[in-house]
């Protein structure tokens, strides 16, 4: 049976993105907006589509999306993958918490994708910064330091998946801020 609702964790990661994609943090997202964080994806799509699918999933019709329509509309689009995916569902299905590993895990490794802009397997000083950089967060170098301090366990200089990994499940609780009210 397909569940057509978003869980407490995924609204946090949701307004999370919601934040990332709202660059001048104006409450809204623009079709420019979602353009720009596409494309530092690698991922690359027809302006006229960015328009057509923020024009439909605001409410008003105006192509810019607040974050309770972004919510929304990803919810919509969750419900359609869960219902296209109910045919084909895999043994992890009957496991919650397996499933929910596995989501995880498809996460990490994306967002893992992001940062290593090589594909080198290893996320660099210069890349952290970038990643930063793209996301609209200006950090010092003391602050990239102290991240990569942090986060490289193995002390090599660079982080591998695996220290992304524990870096972000020891540390997902903190790096979570509440919604900006």
């Amino acid at each position: 049976m397909s569940q057509n609702f978003i869980n407490l964790s995924e609204i946090r990661d949701l307004r999370t993105a919601f934040d990332l994609l709202d660059r001048d943090q104006d409450g809204h997202v623009t079709p420019e907006e979602l353009q720009f964080m596409l494309r530092n994806l690698g991922i690359h799509v027809r302006d006229e589509l960015i328009d057509d699918l923020l024009r439909e999933a605001s409410r008003t019709g105006s192509g810019l999306i607040d974050e309770t329509e972004f919510l929304q509309w990803v919810a919509r689009i969750q419900a359609l993958k869960d219902d296209s995916n109910t045919s084909s569902s895999s043994s992890s299905s009957n496991n919650p918490a397996q499933a929910a590993d596995d989501d995880l895990t498809q996460d990490l490794v994306a967002a893992f994708r992001v940062f290593d802009r090589d594909g080198n397997g290893y996320i660099t000083r210069d890349e952290l910064k970038s990643a930063m950089d793209m996301i609209g967060e200006n950090v010092t170098e003391y602050q990239l330091n102290e991240m990569l301090e942090l986060a490289d366990a193995d002390k090599d200089g660079r982080i591998n998946y695996e220290d992304f990994q524990n870096f972000f499940l020891n540390n997902f609780d903190a790096l979570v801020q509440p919604p900006k009210k």
